[in-house]
């Protein structure tokens, strides 16, 4: 990627350290608020950010997949060997997340359930979402050869995200594979050992969706085609965003529906439609700011946040949900809990900030993570 055009490195960056500050205040007030400001709406609110995190995370990790497929693929690389190296980096994320789970059932030692082990996070989903695109990749590769090739790229990796939301639906009510043993089940629709699915949870349907629609993403904004038009190919994906947005919408308002239970907040693909739409939007408006806005000023928070999100990911959860957590849970209010949010977005800026710093001295524990354009 030409040096003379940073936002096409810093955007993708600049949106996983959105994701992570609306992660960090939607934790936060979830963990600390208590009494009457549990029943607020302010409460309401935060959590209603905390819808979009998780999109983000697997919308990106399709994007940067794409950008490390790129690299591989115009180095001329044969598809078998593209497949090996991208899906045993997806097996790296989902043995992080593995751990992960380990770590927090060993720190809630004696009153976390031991099913906790197995439970389905977005660190396992988007670990899981990698490996799926890399077979899928490896398919198309392999099959087709020519000059449509990343048309196909594109449209196999958008069928495959609509295909995820049409299916989600039924295999969470009328489709349940109920025969498999439920860790296995749980990755398909979240039941975890709770007799039902649970929206909580991070299946692979939904969830690996926004992966593969990022995918699709991903393979556009990296053809030479958009490298020529990129201002206009950005501005154009916001418009689609909104307009994908109100086709949804009008989708949902229709009197009949296809399927025998609809559940519009966690299975419905009108909803899942309407957040790729904002995720649109969002990526629109990021690479704006990247580019014309403050993001190219100097030092950005958010920036230096997504470089570093995994690390940071991993270390908040122990200062908030764990036994060092800084507020006393579910007992504070608003401006407590304000407080601690705002001493945690400093303490994990600061984390990024020396972990990015250290990076080539020691410090590559996350090395997985590295910027898209250094990733191959």
């Amino acid at each position: 990627m030409a040096a003379s055009n940073p936002s096409r490195l810093a955007y993708i960056d600049w949106m996983r350290g959105l994701a992570c500050v609306l992660m960090f205040q939607t934790h936060c007030y979830d963990s600390w608020l208590g009494g009457a400001a549990r029943q607020s709406k302010f409460f309401m609110y935060s959590q209603l950010g905390g819808t979009f995190p998780a999109p983000l995370f697997l919308f990106l990790a399709g994007i940067s997949f794409a950008l490390v497929t790129e690299k591989l693929w115009q180095k001329n690389l044969p598809p078998t060997q593209i497949a090996r190296a991208t899906i045993r980096r997806g097996g790296e994320i989902f043995v992080f997340g593995l751990l992960f789970r380990l770590q927090e059932y060993l720190i809630a030692w004696g009153w976390a359930p031991a099913s906790d082990l197995l439970r389905v996070d977005v660190l396992n989903t988007i670990g899981l979402s990698m490996m799926l695109m890399g077979v899928l990749c490896w398919l198309v590769l392999s099959i087709h050869r020519g000059a449509q090739t990343r048309l196909v790229l594109v449209l196999a990796s958008a069928g495959t995200a609509l295909l995820i939301s049409l299916l989600t639906p039924p295999l969470w009510t009328t489709w349940r594979p109920r025969w498999l043993p439920w860790p296995i089940e749980s990755y398909i629709n979240g039941v975890h050992n709770l007799g039902t699915p649970q929206a909580w949870l991070f299946p692979i349907f939904p969830w690996t969706a926004f992966a593969f629609a990022g995918l699709a993403a991903g393979f556009i904004v990296q053809s030479p085609w958009t490298r020529k038009r990129e201002a206009l190919v950005f501005i154009l994906a916001g418009v689609g965003g909104g307009v994908l947005i109100e086709t949804a919408r009008w989708f949902d308002a229709q009197p009949r529906q296809f399927y025998a239970v609809y559940d519009y907040w966690h299975t419905s693909p009108d909803f899942f439609l309407i957040r790729v739409g904002m995720l649109l939007v969002i990526l629109t408006a990021s690479y704006a700011w990247c580019r014309w806005g403050l993001g190219q000023w100097g030092f950005s928070p958010l920036i230096q946040l997504g470089q570093a999100s995994l690390l940071v990911y991993w270390v908040h959860f122990e200062f908030v949900y764990g036994r060092l957590s800084i507020e006393p849970k579910r007992a504070v209010g608003v401006r407590g809990a304000s407080l601690g949010l705002l001493a945690i977005c400093l303490a994990m800026l600061a984390l990024a900030f020396l972990r990015t710093r250290l990076k080539g001295r020691g410090a590559e524990i996350t090395a997985w993570m590295r910027r898209p354009a250094r990733a191959a």
